[in-house]
């Protein structure tokens, strides 16, 4: 494995051979209720694991499907809600954007801006959520290969922001599938950036309904964990109390209570591969 230098996100470290991250929640913010309780429930169970955790949901759904498909609250009542978690909890929040306008109000809650993949070479939208401050976590689009997210890494950088991530999410395989090549996770980490995978989105069948994305949450388990295998520093997973009734990747989302037992799978799993993963000369484990 390739030893990345970690990027600081409030009290913990993604990368340098660190325990991984989880980034975890609802597609889109259903309500307030809904997303709060489901907040709390996911930080307490990361707190008692010890798992780092940053709570994710999106205040607008601007690729959906179809028009008619159920987008969010809008931006201002979204940032509203995540605020209150935020101060309710204690937890870390992503949330993604998808106009540089809309990369400053963001930032004043999010301590994470998300590019979303179909916008991974959008140089405005990038350089607007890198001058922020805030760390940005670049999803790799479906339609590149490992070694060119570099570029969008790049425009990060180059705008003045080191506290990039990026996230593996499935590549374009043929009509309304997805396919994730295992070894596009350490071409990345060459890179030196900390790698997250994304594993829910990677099981979509993007448009595979009848106007809508369907997917195969079946396959959850066994994916993550080949993920954190060939070395990740960071899970993202979208989770529901009942995938059924989601809003939104209804069919490709984790059921709350299947979070747990797959945690500490992927704990133990990860122990074992990060205590293979070398160090810099000096440095202490």
């Amino acid at each position: 494995m390739t030893f990345v230098n970690p990027v600081q996100i409030g009290d913990f470290a993604v990368g340098g051979g660190a325990p991984f991250i989880l980034i975890a929640g609802p597609c889109v913010i259903e309500s307030e209720r809904q997303a709060t309780e489901l907040a709390g429930r996911l930080a307490d169970l990361t707190a008692r694991l010890k798992v780092p955790f940053i709570f994710k949901a999106s205040y607008d759904k601007a690729n959906r499907t179809s028009w008619q498909s159920f987008r969010g609250l809008g931006m201002d009542e979204g940032l509203r809600v995540l605020a209150a978690i935020k101060a309710r909890y204690g937890v870390l929040i992503l949330t993604d954007i998808h106009e540089p306008w809309q990369a400053h109000p963001a930032a004043a809650v999010a301590d994470v801006l998300q590019i979303p993949a179909f916008l991974s070479r959008q140089t405005d939208l990038i350089v607007a959520a890198s001058t922020t401050g805030r760390a940005i976590n670049i999803k790799k689009g479906q339609f590149l290969a490992p070694a060119d997210v570099r570029h969008a890494v790049a425009k990060a950088r180059d705008a003045g922001n080191e506290r990039v991530l990026v996230t593996e999410r499935g590549t374009s395989f043929g009509y309304h599938d997805l396919v994730v090549d295992m070894r596009a996770l350490p071409m990345i980490r060459e890179q030196g950036v900390p790698v997250v995978f994304d594993v829910t989105h990677s099981l979509q069948l993007p448009g595979g309904g009848d106007g809508v994305t369907t997917g195969l949450a079946q396959y959850i388990e066994p994916l993550a964990a080949a993920g954190v295998a060939a070395g990740v520093d960071g899970l993202f997973l979208e989770v529901h109390e009942d995938p059924t009734a989601a809003k939104s990747d209804a069919q490709n989302a984790l059921r709350l209570d299947r979070l747990e037992p797959l945690l500490r799978r992927l704990m133990a799993l990860d122990a074992i591969t990060k205590a293979a993963e070398p160090r810099p000369a000096g440095a202490g484990r």
